[in-house]
């Protein structure tokens, strides 16, 4: 297995490994009415606004993409450019909901809302990340790898902090980020695991 930078050609597969890993870490593909709805919301935007921080990996032999991180060095900069170049781009597929109260509805919100993931407590953590693997690829480093990849990214681009939102109902992916060292950070909803940790973590 090798970790190489994002190509404009791995984009199907990234969202592939998106859809397919979106449910808790299983399979999301029929849950709601496209399978685009989870990727446009926490994939497609990272590679349109900050590709040079996505890196995938590639299984040795097929070349298959089977895992990626990605994310932004700068929360602020990024809500503010997924509101000016990303939303633009999808809004019309998606229609904001006037009072969300489905799961998919409130996905869709959570689209046209970038600024929510913006939180004053986090500002000594400005960059965030997103970071998925077929089940199949899991427990074997790969997961460890990506995240130094891209805490080494953001590092040399001089963010000294980094942050991840968590779901309360994924504990494989909690257990994942304590034994990598990630501690949580409070933020002001009660409700939100947010765990993070300076960018020089795994270095």
């Amino acid at each position: 297995m090798s970790i190489r930078p994002y190509r404009p050609a791995d984009r199907a597969a990234v969202y592939a490994v998106c859809v397919r890993t979106a449910e808790d870490g299983g399979d999301a593909r029929g849950l709601f009415a496209t399978d685009d709805l989870m990727p446009d919301v926490y994939a497609g935007p990272y590679l349109e606004l900050e590709p040079d921080l996505a890196f995938v990996v590639e299984e040795d032999g097929t070349g298959a993409v089977v895992g990626y991180v990605l994310g932004t060095a700068d929360t602020a900069r990024w809500a503010l450019e997924h509101r000016r170049r990303w939303l633009p781009q999808v809004a019309s597929r998606y229609p904001l909901p006037t009072a969300p109260r489905t799961r998919e509805e409130r996905l869709v919100d959570t689209l046209h809302h970038p600024e929510r993931t913006v939180h004053a407590e986090l500002a000594a953590y400005p960059a965030h990340l997103h970071v998925d693997l077929l089940p199949g690829h899991q427990g074997r480093g790969l997961g460890r790898r990506l995240v130094a990849t891209f805490l080494g990214a953001v590092r040399e681009g001089g963010a000294t902090g980094f942050h991840l939102g968590v779901s309360p109902t994924n504990t494989s992916a909690q257990a994942f980020y304590r034994r990598l060292g990630l501690r949580r950070l409070e933020v002001g909803d009660p409700q939100a695991l947010v765990l993070g940790g300076p960018t020089d973590l795994l270095a």
